[in-house]
């Protein structure tokens, strides 16, 4: 078997790349693409600890946010022409649901999160944050495994001056946080679900 016969014809990225429109454009891509830098980013299958995580945190989130305030899960955010990532999970204005059907834009966003996978430990630590800094949402969160397979959340503030995000908290065992709500979810629980 040749190695084209293993792959279906992918769209070929033009001179000046693919824009946020080309990823609602395109036919035939895979769930859950993303546009990160105007190159398609195609997600692999997740793990068990990144499915786990993400539900037990869209969980505790959904009790937690303020009525002003949803949760959604795997949703494109774009951010830019040639940037529309899809965080784990992400905070939103609630008017906001009501205006988009299959996206959302930056200024929707009031904190992304970020559950790491070894595909995506470059994009999740380094240039996601970027770019949720660059477009002012003003809180990140990235999810990494522990020694003991529970989730440590890296809570981020964005320092608006600098366009950077500054450290909050590292939490292990219980995530509790005043901002951007208060939150309280115990990270132990990943073993019911």
């Amino acid at each position: 078997m040749d190695i084209e016969d293993l792959f279906p014809d992918w769209p070929r990225p033009p001179h000046e790349g693919f824009t946020a429109e080309d990823l609602f454009r395109v036919p035939g891509l895979p769930a859950h693409t993303q546009l990160i830098d105007g190159s398609f980013v195609y997600r692999s299958r997740q793990s068990e600890f990144h499915t786990t995580t993400n539900c037990l945190l869209q969980h505790g989130l959904h009790r937690a946010v303020p009525d002003a305030l949803k949760v959604v899960r795997e949703m494109v955010v774009v951010l830019g022409p040639r940037q529309a990532p899809e965080p784990d999970i992400a905070v939103i204005k609630a008017e906001a649901r009501d205006r988009y059907a299959d996206r959302y834009q930056g200024h929707d966003v009031v904190l992304a999160l970020e559950t790491v996978s070894p595909d995506s430990e470059e994009r999740d630590r380094c240039r996601k944050p970027q770019l949720y800094a660059e477009a002012d949402i003003g809180f990140f969160w990235r999810v990494e495994p522990g020694p003991d397979w529970r989730p440590v959340v890296h809570t981020y503030e964005l320092d608006r001056e600098a366009r950077a995000y500054v450290l909050t908290g590292i939490h292990r065992g219980r995530l509790k946080t005043a901002v951007p709500f208060d939150v309280d979810i115990d990270l132990t629980e990943i073993n019911r679900f």
